[in-house]
């Protein structure tokens, strides 16, 4: 019989085992691949946007000129942008299916019981993000604007809530002694947090500026709002990597576990 070493602990392997085993991967580098799908297919789509979608792109009801394309623009109306954000949307969200079962174990384990209620009501805002995101993805505004307004609001409503919650519970309510990487970890999540919150007020400044006023460059510094608001949000569920720095996903012949 074989031991596979995880952290401190040994796991037996039957030589079964051993023989199904298709790979071992590290769940901070998965964490890292799922924020980073998402990230590279927006500044993809973003770059791709302006230098070939720039006019269509930038035009608003004003007429004035712009710079940069709202977020909206960039994944949703044009050609490969929007197929190249769909297929990291929901690739992405396969991978971020391990990670909910990750915090769920955790939360279980480690959470306060008086604070069960505050971790499953963040695991909960988790899954309705997730799925709003691909859903905002899935039906662009040019396809069903209604549904994806719908989807972008929840989408928002959701992680703003999230973020707080998570971030409460990981400082405060889980009976563990914290190492570097989970100090790392609540660190960072307080810092996407706050560039969140302050990249949405910009956003609703910008975006009741830009109707009020129809100035020039403003609906560009609504749409870096709105890149503001995505990136601090991947910044955000990359803490993942640190909050389960030595587990690992075993790909076998049996499925995929987590351990």
């Amino acid at each position: 019989m074989s031991k596979l070493r995880i952290g401190s602990d040994y796991i037996p392997l039957t030589e079964e085992d051993m023989l199904k085993v298709r790979a071992i991967i590290s769940f901070p580098r998965l964490a890292w691949v799922t924020v980073s799908l998402p990230l590279f297919a927006f500044i993809f789509c973003v770059i791709w946007s302006v230098l070939y979608n720039f006019e269509h792109a930038t035009a608003t009801h004003c007429k004035v000129y712009n710079f940069l394309p709202s977020v909206s623009a960039t994944i949703g109306h044009y050609r490969p942008q929007k197929d190249v954000w769909k297929m990291a949307i929901a690739m992405q969200a396969v991978t971020r299916t391990l990670v909910l079962i990750m915090y769920f174990r955790y939360y279980k384990e480690h959470v306060y019981k008086w604070a069960r209620y505050i971790s499953n009501i963040a695991l909960v805002t988790y899954i309705i993000e997730n799925v709003s995101l691909v859903t905002l993805s899935f039906w662009t505004s040019d396809s069903n604007y209604a549904f994806h307004k719908l989807s972008f609001i929840t989408f928002l409503l959701m992680s703003s809530i999230h973020m707080p919650l998570s971030y409460f519970v990981m400082k405060n309510c889980c009976n563990v002694t914290r190492d570097f990487y989970e100090t790392a970890s609540i660190r960072w999540k307080w810092r996407a947090m706050m560039s969140n919150v302050f990249s949405i007020l910009l956003a609703c400044y910008f975006f009741y500026r830009h109707n009020k006023y129809c100035e020039p460059f403003v609906y560009s510094m609504f749409a870096m709002s709105e890149y503001g608001v995505i990136l601090s949000n991947m910044m955000f569920h990359s803490t993942a990597a640190w909050d389960f720095p030595t587990s690992r996903v075993l790909v076998s012949g049996n499925g995929i576990r987590l351990i």
